[in-house]
């Protein structure tokens, strides 16, 4: 007993024993009451968001919970120690090393709840998209994810807020009365993010598009996945992510391929020229049938016989498909493509292909 009051740099054996201890067996066992939180705050939550499993909120707060855990033992652990008296710090109502070590551990531990705070955020989230998708409307699908970016936007700039006015003391409202005068200031710097802001707002009120849709824009092409502050989300045909500023999205011509009616195909074959008249006329009036018995196309499909190529009769074929979804459309074209192969093959005539016929004549003795 005599031993653990010896004294090492103002603090006894005890002291260091005790500050091992506690810092050991919460680094030993953070994990496991991070899991523990998680799941008791799940119980809390659960008869309000079930469609959304415990594990996701599990992976989502295990390791906030897991580092503020970690910072609190630190505090509690460092509770046992003392600054020796004579190397004379200032107190920590003071400046100096106390006073920042204090503000230092208040910071970190604000961060660590509003780390919490934007997880829990997330999870909710992703239960209110869960629930987006089950209804028909598409605009909640659209709206989910800006109001999530929007509430963790809040949060942070409230945190930031109480940072400077709970720990470094400072007067929040003559700092917000002052971004007044910074105001243009910061609005020329920041002009590219206010017009993407601008323009998710426009987009909103506008509504070209919701998520799901297919869009094509200039050189993009592919589905609506989220919308949010600053820039859209974009999933190309070949499954990539393309993240575009919304300011381009409002610019640019957008095609909103989802909302049309019909899709209009447009196409030429090529005949041998050794086809006859008449059986040109029947392939084309037989292709023609076929247009107008098919239930999926629009009335007065055009098929004529449009010009003499260098190698091919060229036949021209027009018509439009009831559908918005472009997997009808192309198996709707695919069986059209097969019976006009049919038809062709049936009347004796085949497809032409490039080719350049060659006469010799030869010259009399």
């Amino acid at each position: 007993m005599d031993k653990l009051q010896w004294t090492f740099l103002g603090n006894t054996v005890e002291n260091y024993l005790w500050f091992a201890g506690i810092f050991l067996v919460g680094l030993i066992f953070k994990n496991l009451i991070s899991k523990l939180i998680s799941f008791i705050l799940f119980n809390v939550l659960r008869r309000y968001f079930k469609s959304i499993g415990v594990q996701k909120l599990v992976d989502l707060t295990t390791r906030p919970f897991s580092f503020t855990i970690f910072v609190l033992v630190i505090f509690f652990a460092c509770q046992f120690l003392h600054f020796p008296e004579e190397w004379h710090l200032a107190s920590g109502k003071e400046f100096g090393v106390r006073m920042m070590l204090d503000r230092l551990f208040l910071v970190v531990l604000i961060f660590c709840i509003t780390w919490t705070l934007l997880r829990i955020i997330d999870y909710v989230g992703l239960v209110m998209k869960e629930r987006a998708r089950m209804t028909e409307s598409k605009m909640d699908d659209l709206f989910v994810p800006f109001i999530i970016s929007a509430i963790k936007a809040l949060m942070i700039i409230f945190s930031l807020f109480f940072v400077l006015g709970a720990v470094f003391k400072l007067n929040v409202a003559s700092i917000i009365a002052g971004l007044g005068i910074g105001g243009l200031a910061l609005a020329l710097a920041s002009k590219e993010t206010l017009e993407n802001l601008l323009g998710s707002f426009l987009i909103f009120a506008d509504k070209p598009f919701v998520v799901g849709d297919l869009i094509k824009a200039d050189q993009l092409h592919g589905h609506i996945e989220e919308v949010g502050f600053r820039s859209t989300k974009i999933r190309t045909l070949e499954k990539t992510l393309i993240i575009v500023p919304n300011k381009k999205m409002i610019d640019a011509e957008l095609e909103n391929q989802t909302i049309r009616t019909f899709y209009r195909y447009r196409f030429n074959i090529g005949l041998v020229y050794t086809t006859s008249a008449d059986q040109l006329r029947k392939i084309m009036e037989e292709i023609k049938a076929v247009l107008d018995e098919n239930p999926m196309i629009d009335e007065n499909p055009n098929v004529f016989f449009s010009t003499f190529g260098d190698s091919a009769l060229i036949v021209t074929i027009i018509y439009l498909v009831r559908t918005s979804d472009y997997n009808t459309f192309a198996i709707t074209k695919q069986d059209i493509n097969f019976r006009i192969m049919d038809i062709v093959a049936a009347n004796g005539s085949g497809f032409a292909y490039p080719s350049t016929s060659v006469y010799i004549e030869k010259n009399p003795q």
